[in-house]
C-alpha cells in the first residue's frame, strides 16, 4: 500500500546537528520502500488560493502562520502502516520536527482502469493522433483500415498506465496497393482524477521506422 510522508520542519528549532538525509532516502530506494519525493520551498515562496463567491482571491505565503510548515514529502510503499511508521520515525527531520504518515485514497481497482482503458483504445483509431502515427509509418493509406488486435497487454498504477498491443491493419495503400501490416503499439495512459485519457503513442512495424504522438 502507498503511503503519503509529509515532512513537517519546525522553523523555531534547531536543525544545525540533523543527520543528511541522503542514506535514508538512500536505504529505503534501494529497498523499493520509497518511490520518490522532493523538498519544497520555504512556505514564504508559497501561494495561497481561494475562489470566494466566483472570485480568485490569491495570497502571497502559506495557508497558516505557524511554525510548523510541510518541508518536503516522500511517497512509500509499505505492506503495513506500521512500517511506513517505522520508516518516517528514521527520517532525520523526525528529530526535530514531525512525519506525518497517510495512506493513499484506495485505489479503486485495477480491474475496472483496464476496462476504461481498453474502451479508450476501441475509440482511438478514429482519432487523428492515431492516423498521423500510422502514416508516418506506413506512408499514405486509404481510411477506414480494418484493424484487428491479435495481444493486448495493460499495465495499471493508480493514475498512470501502459499498454502493449501487437496490431493487424489492413487496407488500400494511398497507390491503390493492397495494404497488410503487423504493428507494435506502446501507449502511455494517465488519470488526473477525471478519467483516463492517451499521453503517449508510438507506434511501430516489425522493420522500418516509427510514429510517434504525445
Amino acid at each position: 500500500m502507498k503511503y503519503m510522508l509529509l515532512v513537517c520542519g519546525d522553523d523555531t528549532a534547531d536543525a544545525s546537528g540533523t543527520a543528511p538525509v541522503e542514506p535514508w532516502v538512500e536505504e529505503l530506494g534501494d529497498r523499493g520502500v520509497r518511490l520518490h519525493g522532493h523538498r519544497l520551498a520555504l512556505p514564504a515562496e508559497a501561494v495561497t488560493v481561494r475562489v470566494r463567491g466566483g472570485e480568485v482571491l490569491r495570497t502571497d505565503g502559506p495557508f497558516a502562520e505557524t511554525k510548523e510548515y510541510v518541508a518536503g514529502f516522500d511517497v512509500l510503499e509499505c505492506d503495513t502502516l506500521e512500517e511506513a511508521v517505522e520508516a518516517a520515525a528514521r527520517h532525520p527531520v523526525a528529530t526535530v520536527g514531525a512525519m506525518e504518515v497517510r495512506p493513499f485514497w484506495p485505489f479503486d481497482g485495477e480491474q475496472g482502469a483496464e476496462d476504461e482503458i481498453r474502451a479508450l483504445d476501441a475509440e482511438r483509431p478514429g482519432t487523428a493522433a492515431f492516423r498521423e502515427a500510422v502514416e508516418d509509418v506506413l506512408g499514405g493509406v486509404t481510411w477506414p483500415l480494418t484493424r484487428q488486435v491479435l495481444e493486448s497487454r495493460v499495465h495499471v498504477d493508480e493514475s498512470v498506465a501502459f499498454g502493449h498491443a501487437l496490431v493487424r491493419l489492413r487496407g488500400t495503400r494511398g497507390d491503390g496497393r493492397p495494404l497488410e501490416e503487423v504493428l507494435r503499439v506502446t501507449t502511455g495512459y494517465r488519470n488526473p482524477g477525471l478519467g483516463w485519457r492517451i499521453v503517449h503513442e508510438h507506434i511501430s512495424p516489425a522493420t522500418g521506422r516509427a510514429g510517434e504522438r504525445s
